[in-house]
């Protein structure tokens, strides 16, 4: 049977006769019937089927998990059979989810035994990095029935002597949010998590709730793993789209292109101001914190008499406490905007939003629904959002994310799989639980979903490296963590603080800091280290309103020059930015075609704006910016598109610039750019600079380039070999390699009850990178950081598969030259000076070439 999508859909009478009356008569006067994820998932769990609920926030997903838990422990309590063990667990992403989570299942039980008069003792307890050592006593004595906790902190638990003995009878376990989890290494820890847990508990159901996500059937092959080698089975409940979608994609002005930066930023905030007020509480989303910060500030400036305490900002950079403040107010209604980056997409309880804005693009259909399903939350509300747009190419995107998300076309999700840095760390828990074979460990392994194809050599790579058996390593201080005997096949752990050096440096999310800026000995300044894995020497960058060139990096300190004048190369919010999905680009693209088709076949423009309004679910307005703005590229140049790759050679204010106009997303086009640059600094022997945008990316120097050659020199069987030495000495693998050091406990982030600061983690790690190389280039943790940077930074697999096209002639490659930026190359092209550039000068930089544009259109180029 395996994965399959349920289709029995159970009557309200159904379900009634299956609960007990104490659950049942509770459900039914506070909500009266169970809601359509409800009518499908509750029996599923009550039957012991593996189970995952994919609905929008408010949809009712939670107790469709619960309540035939709850159903049981009930009649488990009233048999008096219910034990002092653990019968549920719930695994939230979020300490805050956990919090919350505490409190709505509290309040139910709260509830029903009021209603009863009774109290059946049914105990649930949070346990995250947050729970004090009192309440972890309290529960060692108080067993929870249900226990709520995070990925984390469930392997520390299952190395517990004491705790892991009450997990012998788990019978069910909730994993929130899991396509948040799924995407990252987060997700591949818990995958092998719940995999222990098995070996502890027996089989036991797998619960799954999630928003939006695609493709659905592999996020249910993640929370249910392999048994003798084939998937377990899973039902799955695809209630996404029940709730009604309100959307619109907003415009603040109606020419973007004939509008100053001051009417712009006028129109902008008047449109918000408008849309908060004819709503009674409104989340605004951003795409970075400085953005965030800016528009609760211009807010507060340009309406005093309405923003006052009513209005706040939440981002990761702020403090706990603030974010659970505004949190708490939100709930209570005492707000009336939030203004948030990413910090809130997340499933927390907020409260009654009835109007969701995103300020630019999401970059992501998943994403945008994630974002607007936080309002409605009341089961028969509609989810409402409005997409506002300031410039045409976030217009394009937007238009094309709300068709999709209409037409429910999300973006496929990527699970990292073979981690070899987290494998390392869960092995050497399990050594830590006992000695034991090693073929157990490795059937255990392959059983996760994230481990099914891992090869042999590469797990036998990582029992030696925690064996100890380089030497190379144990002169850096890097000691076996586990013994190994070749003639039982038996490991097990090595040294009396193995347990404690486990449970105080287990995890996936990496220490980061800020790095130092220097001038010599002078300091100038510090970025985000996220920043840092954009550079490479030469490019340069504005810090403080000056442009300094980067020089080298050593630990967390950067050395620069002062370049005044100099262009940037990177914008200095490059790092905060999303990227845009591969499967969007690919949308994107296909609505190039057809507009590219339309124009070729000379059509009115009454007919094209009738099939973009068509096509597009837009209004006029916005039909008649993108009509402009297509008609202008397919004039000027060539329409790039799905099978059409154009190379524009721009020769512009002295410099020369290979543009690709790639819209495959920001990481594609870092895998692509990066090897094309690689190549084309060989054939020249020169620097090259990279602009890279979502849109496209550009190759810069001081002569021109023969783009023709570049493409023959560029074979797709070579890709990933190019990559891996265009990354060999970067920074970026430094500090990648760093992170999975770290993950693999050869760089112990707290030892003895100190931490280790980032600096000289970075220190150490830059040593031992060296070290591994000496060992062998497919050193597993040296392995793994490549991996990483190739596969989840960067997008190598999508990258590969456009290199494929172009080989087989799926995708034309074609070349035009220009003196100016082509319409869909001016935004690219302007990221460059916009930080030397004040936001109006850009804006006008943007509209001078934009004129220029159509006079050349005009006298036919």
């Amino acid at each position: 049977m395996a994965i399959q999508h349920q289709t029995r859909r159970y009557t309200d009478a159904e379900i009634f006769d299956s609960l007990g009356h104490e659950v049942g008569f509770w459900f039914k006067d506070k909500f009266g019937s169970f809601s359509e994820p409800q009518k499908y998932a509750i029996m599923n769990i009550k039957k012991g089927r593996n189970t995952l609920i994919s609905a929008p926030t408010g949809s009712g997903k939670t107790f469709s998990a619960f309540t035939g838990i709850i159903d049981e422990l009930i009649q488990k309590s009233k048999e008096g059979k219910l034990e002092d063990k653990v019968y549920c667990i719930y695994v939230s992403p979020l300490r805050a989810l956990s919090r919350d989570i505490n409190i709505n299942l509290k309040v139910p039980l709260t509830e029903i035994m009021d209603r009863e008069d009774s109290n059946f003792g049914i105990r649930v307890a949070v346990r995250t990095g947050d729970t004090t050592p009192q309440e972890r006593a309290r529960m060692l004595r108080k067993v929870p029935h249900i226990l709520i906790t995070t990925p984390e902190t469930l392997g520390i638990l299952l190395v517990s002597p004491r705790f892991r003995t009450f997990f012998k009878d788990v019978k069910w376990c909730i994993v929130d949010e899991i396509h948040s989890l799924a995407a990252n290494k987060r997700g591949t820890h818990l995958s092998l998590s719940l995999e222990r847990l098995q070996l502890i508990a027996g089989p036991f159901t797998r619960i799954g709730l999630s928003a939006t996500v695609a493709p659905i059937d592999r996020i249910a092959g993640f929370l249910v793993g392999f048994e003798d080698g084939k998937q377990r089975d899973c039902d799955i409940i695809d209630a996404d789209f029940m709730k009604g979608l309100d959307l619109k994609v907003l415009c603040p002005v109606r020419d973007i292109m004939d509008t100053s930066q001051g009417d712009l930023d006028t129109a902008l905030y008047k449109m918000l101001h408008n849309l908060i007020q004819d709503h009674k509480t409104t989340l605004i989303f951003t795409n970075t914190r400085s953005a965030t910060e800016r528009v609760v500030h211009k807010l507060k400036i340009k309406y005093p008499a309405h923003y006052g305490v009513n209005i706040r900002a939440h981002h990761s950079s702020l403090s706990r406490e603030h974010r659970l403040g505004t949190e708490d107010a939100l709930k209570k209604g005492d707000l009336k905007v939030v203004v948030s980056s990413t910090s809130l997409e997340l499933g927390i309880d907020i409260g009654s939003i009835d109007l969701v804005i995103l300020l630019g693009s999401p970059k992501s259909v998943a994403r945008s629904l994630q974002r607007v399903g936080r309002s409605g939350h009341k089961l028969r509300d509609k989810i409402k959002g409005r997409f506002v747009v300031l410039d045409r190419d976030d217009l394009v995107e937007c238009a094309l994310m709300l068709k999709n998300a209409k037409e429910r076309k999300i973006d496929r999700i990527s699970i990292p799989t073979n981690c070899l840095d987290v494998l390392s760390q869960q092995i050497y828990g399990c050594a830590i639980e006992g000695r034991t074979h090693i073929e157990n460990i490795w059937e255990m392994t392959k059983r996760s979903y994230c481990y099914h194809d891992l090869d042999r050599e590469d797990f036998m790579s990582v029992i030696q490296y925690l064996a100890g058996d380089f030497a190379e390593l144990e002169y850096r201080q890097v000691y076996a963590k586990i013994w190994h005997d070749l003639d039982t096949g038996e490991i097990g752990k090595r040294g009396k603080m193995a347990r404690v050096l486990y449970a105080t440096n287990i995890g996936t999310i990496p220490d980061s800091s800020f790095i130092r800026v220097k001038v010599g000995e002078r300091k100038v300044g510090v970025l985000d280290e996220g920043f840092l894995e954009r550079l490479k020497p030469g490019d340069v960058f504005v810090l403080g309103g000056d442009t300094y060139q980067y020089k080298f990096s050593r630990g967390q300190t950067l050395q620069v020059l002062p370049v005044p004048g100099k262009i940037p190369t990177v914008p200095s919010w490059f790092s905060e930015m999303l990227p845009l999905s591969f499967d969007l680009g690919m949308e994107i693209q296909k609505f190039r075609k057809y507009m590219d088709a339309k124009f070729d076949k000379k059509e009115s423009k009454d007919n094209i704006l009738q099939f973009i309004e068509d096509y597009l679910y837009v209004d006029g307005n916005a039909a008649n910016s993108l009509y402009e703005y297509f008609r202008e590229q397919y004039l000027y140049a060539k329409m790039p598109h799905d099978r059409r790759l154009l190379i524009e050679n721009l020769h512009f204010e002295g410099k020369h610039y290979m543009i690709f106009h790639s819209c495959y997303g920001r990481r594609v086009n870092d895998a692509l750019s990066r090897a094309f640059a690689y190549v084309l600094s060989k054939m020249y022997k020169t620097n090259i600079v990279i602009g890279l945008a979502d849109q496209g990316f550009y190759l810069q120097g001081t002569q021109k380039f023969n783009a023709k050659d570049l493409i023959k020199q560029m074979k797709k069987e070579d890709l990933e070999k190019i990559l891996r030495l265009a990354i060999d000495k970067t920074d970026v693998l430094k500090r990648r390699f760093r992170h999975c050091a770290g993950r693999a406990l050869m760089i112990l982030r707290m030892y003895k009850g100190k931490k280790k600061n980032v600096g000289r983690q970075q220190v150490s790690s830059q040593i031992l990178i060296n070290a591994c190389k000496r060992i062998s280039e497919d050193f597993p943790i040296l392995k793994e950081a490549r991996r990483e940077v190739l596969e989840d930074l960067m997008d190598l697999p999508n990258a590969k598969i456009v290199m494929d096209w172009i080989a087989d002639k799926d995708i034309k490659v074609e070349f035009v030259e220009t003196k100016l930026p082509s319409p869909f190359a001016l935004n690219l092209i302007a990221r460059g000076y916009s930080d030397i550039l004040k936001m109006e000068d850009r804006l006008e930089f943007i509209q001078r070439m934009h004129q220029m544009i159509l006079a050349k259109i005009a006298l036919g180029r």
